[in-house]
């Protein structure tokens, strides 16, 4: 399993057009509503960061129990969607963070980067396939 980083949206479609699991910043301010963070969602941002669908078993078997207890579209929580929505808060995504430098799951370093970098957003999303 790998993450992936494209510099543009034409590159991610010429290698796997839509068929990503999207980690993707929340761009919205701290202290919006959940329900408007659920529900105004762009998917394809550059600065995202991508797993290959053919790789979402590979996910979930490392990732699965780190990712766990994010907010789905419907406001409940529990283990990553791949298929859908998952919403993680900053403090959700520090605790994530904390998980991945002593856990060291395969191709930590590029998610790890992608996490301090994502301190200065309003937590992240997993948008599923």
């Amino acid at each position: 399993m790998r993450f992936y980083s494209f510099a543009t949206q034409e590159e991610r479609r010429k290698f796997g057009g839509s068929y990503f699991i999207e980690l993707q910043y929340c761009r919205f301010a701290r202290g919006t509503d959940i329900e408007t963070i659920l529900s105004a969602i762009e998917h394809w941002k550059n600065d995202s960061l991508y797993i290959y669908g053919d790789d979402d078993n590979a996910f979930v078997s490392d990732y699965g129990e780190i990712f766990t207890g994010g907010i789905y579209g419907n406001q409940k929580r529990g283990m990553v969607d791949i298929v859908g929505i998952n919403y993680y808060s900053e403090e959700h995504a520090r605790a994530i963070t904390e998980a991945v430098k002593e856990r060291k799951p395969p191709d930590y370093p590029n998610l790890l980067n992608w996490l301090e970098t994502g301190k200065a957003y309003n937590g992240f999303y997993i948008l599923g396939l």
